[in-house]
């Protein structure tokens, strides 16, 4: 390993021994790492070459080494503990989200605060890092996060909280190219992790809660180039302006923010993007209308931006209820179709190819804010009302589910999903629009008791429940699905759960010291299958937890594997 290896800071070289103690570089191996890789990504399974295993969304591995017969003998291989450094950007806390990569050997990992490393995935040790500078006034909603990198031809990229992408290069951790683009001073912020399509790198924007207009953008990947932005909010003149007031500028602040990755269909050529909730939440008397495209899955060219469909799961949403969360592509009958477990607490199956309804059942227990019936139609029942009184309603504003994500096994053809069942109070107050505050219409209490959590399994043949492995608290972390029939899922209290896909049964446990609100990934070296958890506790935690406000919040990395022999 070389020694007087330079890292980049905010654009600037510094030395990294005195950050680390460690300095040197990572083997070239995201060199190959091309469009057609990512592609066939599930054909090496080796490695976890995007955001979500594969374009389609699954969040599968057909890995099947660890299986149910032996997965309880799982330990720890290696623990990659980040460490929380200096002050941090924004005014809330922070939470460890993201989902590793691994190509060939070598992980890389984003961290909240703009911080990147380059780790060896046999031990944990660290090649490189990096660390963008932000500014601490940056407006933040929902905490200090980020949701991982994406990889390609050499680069490593990633998005920052005021809202710039950056390439690295995979190498050593220099900035290549730096684009910005979001206006920080509005309230716009970063937090997804980018998707890597053909020549073009996709994100979206963060910021809805401070009356911003959402957009999804694409970049060249070698120059940083922008190719399109489309804006989620359709202005007047264009189609959907009509679900908006026609006078005054709602629109211009509406929200409908892409804040979580999409997924991707090659053979349409069209990417599925959640859009987050209309601004100002609960008050919707200053946009009335369906507001679209708020709370939607959004069908758009991956070549021109242009959107080709939508389907709204909440219009006019009164509750919080973003629809940012995954949309997961699977095949039924011949038929292309994709699932979507939605905050208000329905699953959703959609035909792909034009956005019809298939499905809809509810995948919760407590439903109350309002019904929707097989034909897809929404009747609402409960919401902060003009008079100010307070209104309790099941699910609050957190969801069902959050935004950590479901998983889809081939192999079983069914669904796991990670599921909230708690309720919130809300009490309608009438706020003036001011830029870069939040723009958020009514006070909001999350219920401290009376609550429950559960990993379920779900037919989408049928939108039936196949079993449910219950807990005492919500489950806010994302679900990991492999070909050994395993079901992996982290609790806010810190164990990391194994449960047999087909049954539910709680196959292993493992206290990892605090609560999981990440994307858990799987890879094998050398014919060994690892599972690679970040955890870290915090973020929005008075959204869909209040209880555990303070807990411990951590910043390890953990990574499993069976003994070897």
């Amino acid at each position: 390993m070389a020694t007087g290896t330079e890292y980049v800071d905010a654009g600037k070289a510094v030395n990294a021994g005195a950050l680390s103690g460690l300095v040197g570089s990572a083997p070239p191996v995201t060199k190959g790492v091309t469009y057609e890789r990512i592609l066939n990504a599930r054909s090496e399974p080796q490695n976890w070459l995007t955001y979500y295993g594969a374009y389609d969304g699954q969040r599968y591995s057909p890995l099947d080494q660890i299986n149910t017969e032996n997965v309880r003998r799982l330990a720890p291989a290696w623990v990659f503990q980040c460490g929380s450094v200096g002050l941090h950007a924004g005014k809330s806390t922070y939470s460890f989200e993201t989902a590793p990569i691994v190509v060939d050997g070598i992980m890389f990992v984003s961290g909240w605060d703009g911080w990147v490393w380059a780790l060896d995935a046999r031990t944990g040790s660290e090649l490189w890092r990096y660390k963008h500078a932000i500014p601490y006034d940056t407006s933040l909603c929902c905490g200090n996060v980020n949701r991982g990198v994406a990889v390609a031809e050499g680069k490593v990229f990633v998005v920052t909280l005021n809202a710039h992408l950056l390439a690295l290069d995979a190498e050593t951790g220099k900035v290549v190219w730096d684009q910005t683009y979001g206006d920080v001073r509005a309230g716009e912020s970063a937090t997804v992790a980018p998707l890597v399509v053909k020549d073009m790198v996709i994100v979206g924007s963060s910021g809805g809660e401070f009356g911003v207009r959402g957009h999804l953008d694409a970049f060249k990947r070698e120059t940083g180039e922008r190719v399109w932005r489309t804006y989620m909010v359709p202005k007047p003149g264009e189609p959907g302006s009509e679900t908006w007031p026609a006078d005054g500028e709602a629109w211009a602040r509406g929200g409908a923010n892409c804040w979580i990755t999409s997924t991707f269909d090659p053979e349409l050529n069209l990417l599925y993007v959640g859009t987050g909730n209309p601004a100002p939440d609960f008050d919707g008397a200053v946009r009335e209308g369906d507001n679209l495209f708020t709370d939607c899955c959004v069908a758009v060219d991956a070549d021109s931006g242009q959107i080709r469909w939508h389907y709204q799961y909440t219009p006019h949403d009164l509750w919080d209820y973003d629809s940012t969360m995954e949309h997961i592509l699977f095949e039924s009958d011949g038929r292309k179709l994709l699932g979507h477990f939605d905050k208000n607490g329905y699953f959703f199956v959609l035909d792909r190819t034009d956005g019809r309804l298939v499905r809809v059942a509810p995948f919760v227990d407590r439903i109350d804010w309002g019904e929707i019936d097989a034909d897809g139609k929404v009747t609402p029942l409960r919401y902060p009302d003009a008079e100010g009184d307070p209104v309790h309603f099941w699910p609050g504003p957190a969801g069902a589910k959050e935004w950590t994500h479901a998983a889809y096994s081939p192999k079983t053809g069914h669904f796991y999903v990670p599921v909230q069942d708690v309720g919130a109070t809300a009490t309608r107050r009438r706020r003036e629009f001011k830029e870069s505050i939040p723009y958020w219409g009514a006070g909001v209490a999350v219920d401290l008791d009376d609550m429950a959590g559960a990993v379920s399994a779900f037919d989408p043949s049928t939108g039936k429940e196949v079993w449910r492995w219950r807990n005492d608290v919500p489950m806010c972390s994302s679900v990991l699905a492999t070909g050994g029939d395993v079901v992996f899922a982290g609790e806010p209290t810190g164990e990391l759960n194994a449960l047999d896909a087909r049954s539910g049964e709680l196959l292993w446990q493992f206290q990892c010291g605090s609560g999981h609100h990440s994307n858990p990934t799987t890879y094998s070296l050398d014919g060994r299958q690892y599972i690679a958890v970040p955890t870290g506790w915090g973020a929005w935690t008075e959204g869909f937890l209040p209880g555990m406000l303070g807990a411990g919040q951590g910043s390890a990395l953990f990574v499993f594997a069976l003994p070897e022999e």
